[in-house]
């Protein structure tokens, strides 16, 4: 983390419309949000949805985005274009669904790298089940195995990214948690392969945010890290550190010390029940900061490495609240 970039959800600037555009008649496009997103005070990246978000020419949008003042930090795939999807994407029982859903996702890389970036993540979010007897899940599993390496093949440059999350649409995700899906980056076997950590999604898997980036840097690669908070319970959006601060704060010391150099990412839902998106991301952006110097008096503590050498819970606590707290 030499240098700090902050990106952000593109589609939190749609809260509160009327506030910005009062003459607005439908929804804001791409370049309204982005334009309204170039406002907050120390942004420098936006992540694109795919194909949601990218309806002409990814390299005209990349350079309407560049003339705001931002880059492009990765695009996202979304399955919704085709309610076959609903089902599976990947892991669909029809293989033309599934073929359908690999070549969206080799032209949404595509798209990545005509708007000059080489990040891609993949949320598998209809790639599950929702009933016993629903599914063989050796099947299910080879398919997704196929489909990832299918698509972390068509461009060796463009890292592929996995988000795991434990349900939402489906009941249960394939990929639902930090072990499953180093299974399945074990079987496909790639380079371009690693793992986007979000960090509600990873307290309602039950996971320690830190320990889970460690994991993953032990066995792959961290390509992405989602801030928000929430209450464990669902991905709830909540800005960083709002309920959840210590825990924050050593995922943001374990990914340093592992070495993570890309952006973080705010995948924060202001729009849910309208707050002001452009003070919630600077607000956002101010508190990663404060715990980002919250961890450089963390490593510069003698106690703080000793209590955690010795496993001193009590110690070690007292130090971080006081680096904290004062």
């Amino acid at each position: 983390m030499t240098q700090l970039k902050f990106a952000t959800r593109l589609n939190s600037f749609a809260s509160k419309p009327r506030a910005e555009w009062p003459d607005l008649s439908g929804k804001p496009t791409v370049l309204q949000m982005a334009t309204r997103a170039a406002k907050v005070d120390g942004l420098t990246d936006l992540d694109l949805n795919y194909p949601d978000h990218v309806a002409d020419d990814p390299a005209v949008l990349a350079r309407q985005i560049g003339d705001l003042g931002l880059a492009i930090n990765g695009f996202a795939m979304r399955y919704y274009t085709n309610p076959a999807f609903k089902i599976g994407a990947f892991t669909n029982p029809d293989s033309a669904v599934r073929r359908e859903a690999i070549d969206l996702t080799k032209k949404g890389i595509d798209s990545a790298r005509a708007a000059g970036s080489r990040l891609m993540t993949i949320w598998l979010g209809q790639d599950g089940f929702d009933y016993a007897f629903q599914a063989d899940y050796h099947t299910l599993w080879q398919h997704e195995i196929e489909g990832i390496r299918e698509v972390c093949l068509h461009d060796p440059d463009c890292a592929i990214s996995i988000e795991y999350k434990p349900n939402e649409p489906r009941s249960y995700s394939l990929m639902p948690d930090c072990a499953t899906t180093l299974l399945a980056i074990k079987d496909v076997d790639m380079p371009n392969l690693g793992v986007t950590l979000d960090f509600a999604h990873v307290l309602y898997a039950d996971e320690q945010p830190a320990f889970a980036a460690a994991l993953i840097a032990r066995y792959s690669r961290v390509l992405g890290v989602h801030l928000n908070d929430g209450y464990a319970k669902r991905d709830d959006g909540l800005m960083v550190g709002a309920v959840h601060t210590q825990q924050t704060i050593e995922l943001l010391r374990q990914i340093r010390k592992d070495g993570y150099d890309g952006a973080i990412y705010f995948d924060t839902f202001p729009d849910m029940t309208g707050l002001d998106p452009v003070h919630e991301c600077e607000v956002n952006i101010q508190t990663v900061k404060r715990m980002l110097t919250v961890v450089d008096r963390l490593e510069q503590d003698n106690r703080l490495s000793g209590a955690i050498d010795r496993q001193d819970a009590v110690s070690a606590q007292a130090v971080v609240q006081e680096l904290m707290l004062g």
